[in-house]
């Protein structure tokens, strides 16, 4: 078994890539500007949130993350030490307004609106949403007003849940990158998936160098995933988050685990091959096995693709020379309060 230790990446967390290529193809796409006081907006339950706060100041951006109230004190406390605005709300479904999520998107469309009278002027991509304040709604092609409006500060929701830049930092950066260092001889790549972006990128970059390679999803307790990849539902009609304002069921892990379908996720279902529901009781026992024995000290989500990996190499009849590899995205030192 292989690992790529993502926990080591300068923002503690596989997040990194994906933050940065957020920021940059929202800057390729002329969405946000640096050092213009544009903010960068995001709704996560802690790893994003962190990269993003890590990169958007040392690209010339403020940072706003809205994060559940039960997320870990430690990922709170890193994100104030960044220099990010932090607002913790009340877990809650997607389809609630008060929901992380909504709030980030809704953060994002307020900001800049200085003045009463003023509007703001919408700008968007097919994965984020921008807004500007501005004096006038006349269309003035002027490209002097033009370089005005683009300097004015913008509020830049990323989305890492819709927006595709997650899929594609990993399948243009992570994928190939695991590929290149097991020298092609890959059998079985594992992944978590909280917005899907690491296993539909990974595993769809893998699945087009070798379609033999199987591809299995991680999920942890109160999440919809493994009953979809088995059984292609995720929940009876009456219990789907779309229809029901409910609360998840409690877990320990942070990270991955999901209730709805986004759009990173919908790319990986196509392509993974088998789910483990992993319990909390084996997360924990993975992670004081690897302290123990092995020196790791990591975090729920890479206990929980460990557990996985075991479950899958016992199922493949593993034989010597095969190669399983998954992510080891997080760090103990973001989970002393809840997971340790």
């Amino acid at each position: 078994m292989s690992n790529s230790s993502k926990f080591l990446n300068p923002g503690g967390s596989v997040k990194d890539r994906v933050a940065l290529r957020m920021i940059d193809d929202a800057e390729r796409q002329g969405l946000i500007h640096p050092h213009t006081g544009s903010r960068i907006f995001e709704g996560t339950v802690g790893s994003t949130g962190i990269s993003i706060a890590t990169i958007a100041r040392a690209r010339g951006y403020d940072a706003t993350i809205i994060m559940p109230d039960d997320v870990a004190e430690e990922k709170v406390k890193a994100l104030l030490s960044l220099g990010a605005d932090v607002q913790r709300v009340r877990p809650a479904s997607i389809v609630d307004k008060k929901q992380y999520v909504n709030i980030a998107r809704q953060r994002a469309l307020e900001f800049g609106k200085e003045e009463p009278s003023s509007r703001p002027h919408l700008v968007s991509s097919s994965s984020s949403t921008v807004v500007v304040s501005t004096e006038s709604d006349d269309d003035d092609a002027d490209s002097l007003k033009h370089e005005q409006f683009a300097l004015k500060p913008r509020g830049y929701f990323a989305d890492q849940f819709e927006n595709l830049s997650n899929f594609n930092a990993h399948f243009e950066g992570t994928g190939p990158e695991i590929w290149r260092q097991t020298n092609g001889r890959l059998d079985a790549f594992v992944s978590g998936a909280g917005t899907g972006g690491t296993i539909a990128g990974i595993g769809r970059y893998v699945k087009s160098m070798n379609e033999d390679v199987v591809v299995a999803l991680t999920d942890p307790e109160g999440s919809g995933l493994y009953n979809k990849v088995k059984h292609d539902v995720m929940f009876d009609s009456r219990e789907s988050e779309g229809t029901k304002r409910r609360h998840q069921v409690d877990t320990v892990v942070e990270g991955i685990g999901i209730n709805r379908l986004t759009k990173n996720i919908e790319l990986a279902l196509p392509i993974i091959d088998d789910a483990f529901r992993i319990t909390d009781a084996e997360a924990v026992s993975m992670s004081r096995y690897l302290v123990q024995n092995d020196g790791l000290f990591l975090g729920s989500s890479s206990a929980c693709n460990l557990v996985a990996c075991i479950k899958l190499a016992k199922k493949m009849g593993w034989k010597e020379g095969q190669t399983i590899v998954t992510i080891l995205c997080d760090s103990g030192n973001r989970h002393y309060s809840k997971f340790w």
